[in-house]
């Protein structure tokens, strides 16, 4: 989710200021054309294909087009469903009152916007010609579009952050994830390598990055949270908990990114905020709202007055974006709320969007683990280790899910050291320690079997969650 910073009438301070931050002129008109067209020699998969013919088509780098689409969306176009700001496909082109890069897409590509929609491969097209048409706007040369540090104010534009802390963010996740390297297994498998890159911040690097305590920028309500405020049309101000008792916590999932979704709060067009917002992989947290004043969150007054919203950044229908990281942080958040406010840690009082009374949304979704997540909240919050031990020189499979049923996900060498962040029931296995039910979750949708790790247990772990 989105703000776009204005792009005809940069009238407004702030978006006069990250025009000049960012260096962006008239922008220049591409020629449209045939959409896209398989490149020579098949690719490994379609959306390898897609990225490799819109990337050579507007000479964008091919890795910071891929990673600009995983930091959005983990590259999953939800079958041309829109997210909450009105975002579409692997690269979330996105058309509101505010933000315009489908319709921008369209008049550079020549494509059809319901192809934009609906379309991977016409999804990054159009991506790619918007970023090249930002680029160009920022005077890039053909020789700069080599250097991958210097498309940094081209990615933080397509971002769409008003707030210059904001834009850091936006554009730095997605440089994060290029200096990590990451695979993608969506629609066939698309990968990029982790290498050493330098952005090329200009004016951004004086902006203290969010949550670096920088001045203004730490919440004054949970000390862990950077400050990031909403506008102040998407909120009601208040003096809770003496105007309205606080008496719940309600969890969402943005549908959307986690610094997409802090500039949509920030978006006049939104109408809609919350106070805490959560990013997947590493827990990260930003607060949009003073928890003394009524977030626009739940589609219910009655509820927004009396609860603190807290947004977790994903999807409801990809279990991926629901990391352990997250759900400890968001549980130890969950946890100071409820002892501050004097709210009972159980599930009649924490709960989902969609159990709000009249809720129009289904977050957190079936696949938000209520069991694990309340034990964290309850103080639960143990994390076991163990060895794995083959009872060879083989190798130990790591499972999407607690049973010999589920996908081969990966695999853990004899010997290694594991990380056991809760345990459940699953397929019974026979293996180096016996017989037993007991699966290890190590990682997100990542679960081995506990008959082949000593954890110096005979089953399940004290004060280590159940999932």
């Amino acid at each position: 989710m989105r703000l776009r910073f204005p792009l005809r009438r940069p009238n407004r301070l702030v978006g006069t200021m990250l025009i000049l931050t960012l260096g962006l002129s008239a922008p220049p008109v591409l020629a449209a054309g045939p959409a896209f067209a398989a490149p020579g020699g098949a690719a490994a998969s379609p959306l390898s294909a897609a990225f490799a013919t819109a990337a050579a088509r507007y000479d964008v780098p091919r890795d910071l087009l891929v990673a600009l689409g995983y930091a959005e969306t983990r590259l999953d176009g939800h079958g041309g469903a829109p997210s909450a700001s009105g975002g579409y496909g692997p690269m979330h082109l996105t058309t509101n009152p505010s933000m315009h890069t489908l319709d921008e897409a369209a008049t550079l590509t020549g494509l059809e916007r319901a192809a934009l929609r609906t379309d991977p491969a016409a999804n990054i097209t159009g991506a790619a010609a918007v970023l090249r048409s930002y680029a160009d706007r920022a005077g890039l040369t053909a020789a700069d579009r080599k250097d991958i540090g210097r498309w940094y104010g081209s990615v933080a534009w397509y971002g769409g952050a008003t707030d210059p802390a904001v834009a850091r963010l936006y554009a730095d996740t997605v440089y994060d994830l290029l200096a990590a390297g990451f695979t993608s297994t969506r629609d066939g498998t698309v990968t990029v390598t982790g290498r050493r890159v330098v952005p090329q911040r200009g004016e951004l690097a004086r902006v203290p990055a969010l949550g670096t305590g920088g001045v203004g920028t730490m919440s004054t309500d949970y000390g862990p949270a950077a400050w990031a405020p909403a506008y102040s049309g998407n909120y009601t101000v208040a003096n809770r908990p003496s105007d309205y008792r606080i008496n719940y916590v309600v969890i969402h999932v943005t549908q959307g990114s986690y610094a997409g979704s802090i500039s949509w709060f920030q978006n006049p067009s939104a109408k809609v905020s919350a106070h805490y917002t959560f990013r997947s992989s590493d827990g990260a947290v930003t607060q949009s709202v003073r928890e003394k004043d009524i977030a626009w969150h739940a589609g219910n007054w009655t509820y927004n007055t009396q609860s603190i919203g807290i947004e977790h950044e994903g999807y409801v229908d990809d279990p991926g974006w629901f990391t352990d990281a997250m759900y400890r942080a968001s549980a130890a958040l969950t946890r100071n709320v409820a002892n501050k406010y004097g709210i009972p840690k159980d599930r009649a009082h924490i709960i989902g969007h969609i159990e709000v009374p009249g809720a129009t949304h289904t977050d957190p979704g079936p696949n938000w683990n209520w069991t694990y997540y309340m034990q964290l909240v309850n103080g639960v919050t143990g994390i076991g280790t163990g060895t794995v031990n083959t009872g060879g020189g083989g190798t130990l499979n790591v499972r999407s899910g607690p049973g010999t049923s589920y996908a081969i996900v990966g695999s853990v060498a004899n010997g290694a050291s594991v990380s056991i962040y809760c345990q459940t029931t699953g397929t019974t296995v026979t293996g180096t320690y016996g017989t037993s039910n007991i699966w290890n979750r190590i990682g997100t949708n990542r679960y081995i079997a506990d008959a082949y790790v000593l954890t110096g247990y005979d089953g399940f772990i004290p004060n280590v969650p159940r999932c």
